[in-house]
């Protein structure tokens, strides 16, 4: 922690709050203050503005090699500090050291990734039609960008968004989640170890987001906002973004269908439900949210989760043998405590857990609920928690209607041995991905968002870096 930077990082400098504003970090395991960083205000927002400004034009004009090579050393320091990153990740956030490792190497992929891509930026040539010009389109970036970023994976999502900014030639002014600004700050360090030009990446953290955010989305200069969070807020930043007709893409909520048939392997369809309701101690946009399961094996497969979820071990990420961290912070753990006392009292049995335990930390036990009413608050809600709510269904018809009755449409998972079925299903959800008997979507090489209120645009894979491109058309004419 002591070699953790701690100021905000404006034009290359590591640099104080203009009015000596602080604000505090916590440990979700303990309760008790990790230290204290620099709280932005809107003079500093303008100060990291004008300074991603300022950078643009040269940066635009750096050669595709260097911004690649610079992403390539970047994701090798990371990798070589994934202990020191982890345990940061872990102190502020909460996750299991072992999860913090493994989003360490999942965040440094998307460096790797797009160091490749930005040296496959192309355009074309080509006659139009009526034969008088030739059609000559390149792609340039789009400017300055804003990167709004969540606390549930504090490396990833920064790297998710910084990778291909760099890549394309744009600048940026990153606003990290007040809970987890520590890995952010952190990764601004390796960057300008890396050899990252003074401009082209500003941090600020903040715990005032509306006084920082808004003026630099209504102000004319930022063209492009990247954001990841819930879409109460989305639809905040959309509407700040239309008066200058800023670029966005959206990464929102989600209330993930974790459908399982009755020709599904069992074994396979509890391990996928492990890995799809667990990681980040559910903590996630992808998390399974909804468990319908074919009616003929419910009481199996709930037999089997419960047991595999009470087997879990919940402590401080730290702790050697730990499965299961605490949840971010009390108001969090709050909510999931909520949802589930609705359900309870509108029927849910407790398979397993659904009690909070005394003591400091923002502990919850992994839950699974069955006999779950529709109309219970938590299946319309991103849960957030380690809570598998089970429901069950009679027909494939039913089910896909059921999976599709909401709003959100990121991720649904599908268990099922019939390949017509699975295709057939999978075809048929409302969702920008779907899992095929596996728990697990997410990828830097794939694309990553949703349909509906989950967002716009797309994240990671070939087309991540389009977010971030503009065409220009130039018209020649033929000779």
């Amino acid at each position: 922690m002591t070699d953790t930077p701690t100021q905000l990082f404006i034009g290359g400098a590591w640099v104080d709050a203009a009015d000596g504003a602080t604000m505090p970090v916590d440990d979700p395991a303990t309760g008790e203050i990790l230290c204290h960083v620099a709280d932005a205000g809107p003079k500093d927002a303008r100060l990291a503005e004008d300074a991603a400004v300022q950078a643009q034009e040269e940066w635009a004009r750096t050669a595709p090699r260097v911004r690649s090579e610079i992403l390539r050393r970047a994701y090798e320091i990371i990798l070589e500090r994934t202990d020191e990153l982890a345990h940061l990740m872990t102190a502020e956030m909460g996750k299991p050291l072992a999860e913090a490792r493994g989003e360490v190497a999942y965040a440094a992929e998307f460096f790797r990734w797009f160091s490749e891509e930005a040296v496959r930026i192309d355009g074309g040539l080509a006659t139009l039609p009526d034969g008088r010009n030739r059609m000559l389109l390149s792609r340039r970036p789009v400017g300055p960008c804003l990167l709004i970023t969540p606390w549930n994976f504090p490396l990833a999502m920064g790297t998710r968004k910084i990778g291909p900014a760099v890549a394309a030639g744009c600048t940026m002014v990153l606003k990290p989640a007040p809970q987890t600004p520590l890995s952010s700050l952190a990764l601004a360090a390796i960057l300008k170890e890396a050899g990252l030009p003074d401009g082209v990446l500003n941090v600020v953290t903040t715990s005032r987001a509306a006084e920082v955010c808004e003026p630099l989305l209504r102000g004319g200069q930022i063209r492009k906002l990247s954001f990841t969070g819930s879409t109460a807020v989305g639809r905040l930043l959309l509407a700040q973004c239309a008066d200058t007709v800023v670029r966005t893409s959206m990464e929102l909520g989600g209330n993930a269908p974790f459908i399982v048939f009755e020709d599904a392997d069992l074994d396979k369809a509890v391990d996928g439900a492990m890995v799809a309701k667990m990681r980040n101690m559910g903590e996630a946009c992808t998390a399974a949210n909804r468990f319908f399961v074919h009616a003929s094996v419910a009481e199996e497969f709930g037999r089997r989760l419960a047991e595999r979820m009470g087997a879990l071990v919940v402590g401080p990420g730290t702790r050697d043998g730990v499965d299961v961290g605490p949840l971010i912070d009390r108001t969090g753990r709050a909510k999931v405590e909520e949802l589930v006392a609705d359900a309870v009292e509108r029927g849910a049995r407790v398979l397993v857990g659904g009690r909070t335990p005394e003591g400091p930390g923002c502990y919850y036990p992994p839950t699974v609920l069955t006999d779950v009413a529709p109309d219970s608050r938590l299946m319309d809600t991103e849960i957030f928690g380690p809570v598998a709510a089970i429901l069950t269904f009679d027909d494939e018809d039913e089910v896909v209607r059921r999976a599709n009755d909401t709003p959100w449409g990121l991720v649904g998972y599908v268990f099922t041995e019939g390949l017509d079925r699975a295709l057939r299903v999978s075809e048929r959800l409302e969702a920008g991905m779907v899992g095929l008997n596996t728990g697990l979507v997410s990828n830097p090489a794939a694309p990553f968002g949703g349909v509906k209120q989950s967002g716009l645009g797309r994240e990671g894979g070939r087309v991540g870096i389009d977010e971030y491109l503009e065409y220009q058309y130039l018209a020649v004419p033929v000779r």
